[in-house]
């Protein structure tokens, strides 16, 4: 495959590299644990390897070292549009350069020849019971691609460890074809009722979602949809789905069974669902004054809540300490395409008065809003008003990051992920001994 032969001298001078770091500086410390980390979930420990993405507490996220705008501003554009093909992103977390147009192109291309759903995935999804969770639906649709595991057969087959990467790359070309898919199968099924689309041959891969879900006609959703599933795509591999898709896959189980598990993590209130929780919140707003509310007014509400001991959804990062960057693309796209909306009229009007009342609560590490402060409402605007579903878009764009990851986690021969615990008795000894 192409692919291979872009990729195979990179993992070549990585693995190299890799060897070399660890035959020489095998007992520096790279830093220490603390009592509070232990307890806190080890966040903002630098314990895991990526060069895929990174979230800078300034500049956010940067793909590949590049800068989300940097990055939509440099990858190709989809024909008679002015966002970017999600094929250009995919060779820029594969192999690490900026595509040609041609590159993306191929990947696309790639792309359509894996993009339709097995029968056996779409009755599946017929037969769930109606009030099925979709993330559920879409777990168990990754999962119920397992059998055709190129890794999985491979790997019976005595395939030697250092091109284990090379079916890994296949089976997540043909789960990130298949993703928009199986997204528009959940939406079809569940929310209407009616027949599946089949995948588009002449479709970008984000414009087919709109064209399988019905909304061929709607260039403005094609867009967004362009735009969201690019920054969706990854955020480091320390968060809950990247790091669980790497747990499971240094276990030597395939993408499929990797991914599963990423989508499992994913749904959680704390970590994917965020963007519904966000809409939600708007429209609570927005239904308890009846429209948008007056600056004041608003104000009044945000103290209020956070008197309560509330949050304010959206607002705030585990990493970040300033303005999202995803939020400010999807915030510009908003002004330029719908500024009248009401509830985006709303979702402007907190992003210019929470930030000022968080400051002044003085609490919040940072009060400035995140990529799930305005995503719902975008979609919302567009006509996606099942907003439990928010969760599965974000899905759809995330697979590109963990797939990408999990190939070059078996490029390089990541380890069985296995630290020790220690019982409490143990921690209190350890303290009690530094003191």
């Amino acid at each position: 495959m192409w692919l291979h032969d872009r990729m195979e001298p990179k993992i070549e001078a990585a693995r190299e590299r890799i060897e070399r770091i660890a035959a020489e500086h095998k007992n520096r410390k790279v830093g220490e644990i603390h009592v509070n980390q232990i307890f806190n979930g080890l966040r903002g420990m630098d314990i895991l390897l990526s060069d895929v993405s990174y979230v800078d507490p300034q500049e956010g996220l940067q793909y590949r070292g590049y800068k989300i705008k940097e990055v939509l501003d440099l990858l190709p554009k989809a024909d008679d549009s002015e966002f970017s093909l999600a094929g250009g992103l995919y060779y820029l977390l594969l192999v690490g350069d900026i595509p040609t147009r041609q590159d993306a192109l191929d990947i696309e291309e790639e792309w359509r020849r894996r993009c339709d759903l097995p029968y056996h995935v779409a009755d599946m999804l017929r037969a769930m019971p109606k009030d099925t969770h979709p993330m559920i639906m879409f777990s168990q649709a990754i999962l119920a691609l397992e059998s055709r595991s190129e890794f999985s057969l491979n790997y019976k087959n005595g395939l030697q460890k250092e091109k284990y990467w090379r079916p890994m790359l296949t089976d997540s070309l043909s789960l990130t074809a298949k993703a928009p898919a199986i997204a528009a199968a959940i939406y079809n099924i569940k929310y209407h009722n009616r027949a599946l689309i089949p995948p588009s041959q002449s479709h970008d891969w984000s414009a087919n979602f709109a064209y399988m879900i019905d909304k061929d006609w709607d260039e403005q959703y094609k867009n967004l949809s362009r735009l969201f599933f690019i920054i969706h795509a990854d955020q480091g591999v320390g968060n809950v789905s990247a790091h669980s898709s790497l747990l499971v896959n240094s276990a030597l189980s395939d993408v499929f069974f990797s991914c599963s598990a990423a989508i499992n993590g994913l749904a959680g209130p704390l970590h994917g669902r965020a963007n519904q929780d966000c809409l939600e919140w708007l429209l609570a707003v927005r239904n308890k004054f009846g429209q948008c509310p007056s600056e004041q007014e608003l104000e009044s509400y945000i103290w209020d809540t956070l008197n309560r001991g509330k949050l304010i959804p959206g607002y705030g990062h585990p990493i970040l300490r300033n303005i999202d960057p995803r939020f400010l693309v999807q915030y510009e796209f908003g002004k330029k395409y719908f500024a009248d909306d009401e509830l985006f009229q709303l979702a402007d009007l907190v992003y210019h008065v929470a930030p000022r009342v968080l400051k002044e609560h003085g609490k919040a590490k940072n009060p400035w809003p995140n990529i799930d402060a305005i995503s719902g409402t975008l979609q919302y605007h567009c006509g996606i008003k099942e907003y439990d579903f928010y969760t599965v878009l974000f899905g759809v764009g995330r697979v590109l990051g963990l797939t990408a990851n999990l190939v070059w986690a078996r490029a390089l021969y990541s380890p069985l992920e296995r630290p020790q615990s220690i019982t409490m008795d143990m921690l209190e000894k350890v303290i009690e001994q530094s003191a």
